[in-house]
């Protein structure tokens, strides 16, 4: 195999620059070709930013819970929280939606209506990430069935799954996980890999052409130390990643070698609070509170963008913009990023 082009390969935080402002929990963002970023955003929708950094808030209606909640535990838990994000084949645009625990899509002028809320009869739960694949099935996420999910942040619960759409309706083709969080496909669509946050792990499974997935393992190390929220390929076959709370951005080699890449934690005493409570279980809203660093706090995601996917931008739940910096290989495209 040819040198790994991220071999020696670290983010310069001075190098870093900004797109977007009083962004409201951009945890999830969607790049397109024509430079167009969409960010998922707490008032209800997504934010737009164009290629010449206007933007604009779309939503059928706009709330203000985020900005106005005056419990910043309740921020982060209630109301309507727009989380992972995806095109579905038309356009319009899929939304994981973690505060009124359902799949919504909404038209590129705000129109939205529910997908899905139930399964199985019965609530669907927290639902995380949606992902759309080549054949046009969606691949969803559920965290947790826990209402407040920083109460499942807990080293004794695994109640999260993954759920496929597709002509067959909506089924769990995987489950057990602890707090299922984002999910992607390899560049062949032969492996889903599925980011347990709670776990500290990876964990991918074989995906079969009906969309059943086995040969369940662990992909990396046992344990990141760290909690996990997004991942994304690039077009070598390295998995890049954050660490929330403690604010990494990581890469997995397709050897499954870690290495990080970018460190706005630097072993502060709230991390290694978090995760000593954590491993007594006694983790406490306040605890994750006082974890983030300066750079996008609460690191949730990576994107490739721009025209040669090239670009990385980084998603946060508490930041206000979209830092960005430039990869030395392009992103894995995106299912959308050849759409017509």
């Amino acid at each position: 195999m040819s040198a790994n082009p991220i071999d020696g390969f670290q983010i310069d935080p001075a190098s870093l620059q900004y797109a977007g402002q009083d962004l409201q929990r951009p945890e999830c963002i969607l790049a397109e070709r024509n430079g167009s970023l969409w960010s998922a955003d707490a008032r209800g929708g997504v934010m737009h930013i164009r290629p010449d950094g206007s933007q604009a808030l779309i939503t059928q209606n706009i709330k203000d819970d985020f900005a106005t909640s005056k419990n910043e535990a309740d921020r982060f838990t209630q109301g309507t929280l727009p989380n992972g994000l995806a095109f579905a084949q038309s356009g319009d645009i899929l939304i994981a939606n973690f505060g009124t625990d359902r799949l919504e899509i909404m038209t590129r002028s705000g129109e939205s209506r529910v997908l899905h809320d139930q399964i199985n009869g019965r609530a669907i739960g927290k639902v995380n990430f949606v992902l759309r694949d080549s054949k046009g099935r969606m691949w969803l996420t559920v965290s947790t069935t826990i209402p407040n999910w920083m109460q499942a942040v807990s080293p004794s619960l695994a109640d999260g799954f993954v759920a496929l759409a597709d002509e067959n309706g909506l089924r769990i083709v995987a489950e057990g996980f602890a707090f299922t969080n984002e999910i992607r496909l390899d560049a062949k669509e032969e492996w889903l890999y599925v980011v347990e946050t709670t776990g500290m792990r990876i964990t991918r499974l074989r995906v079969a052409p009906d969309g059943s997935l086995t040969d369940r393992e662990i992909f990396g190390p046992q344990s990141h130390g760290s909690f996990i929220d997004g991942i994304a390929f690039d077009s070598f076959g390295n998995l890049w990643g954050t660490h929330i709370f403690t604010d990494h951005i990581f890469a997995l080699t397709p050897e499954g070698d870690l290495r990080i890449l970018l460190d706005d934690d630097h072993g502060s005493a709230e991390g290694k609070a978090l995760m000593a409570a954590f491993k007594q279980d006694a983790v406490t809203p306040e605890l994750q509170l006082a974890c983030g660093g300066e750079i996008a706090p609460w690191m949730a995601s990576v994107t490739f963008g721009g025209p040669d996917l090239r670009t990385v931008y980084i998603g946060s739940l508490r930041g206000t913009s979209i830092p960005y910096f430039r990869s030395p290989l392009a992103g894995l495209p995106m299912a959308h990023w050849h759409d017509v």
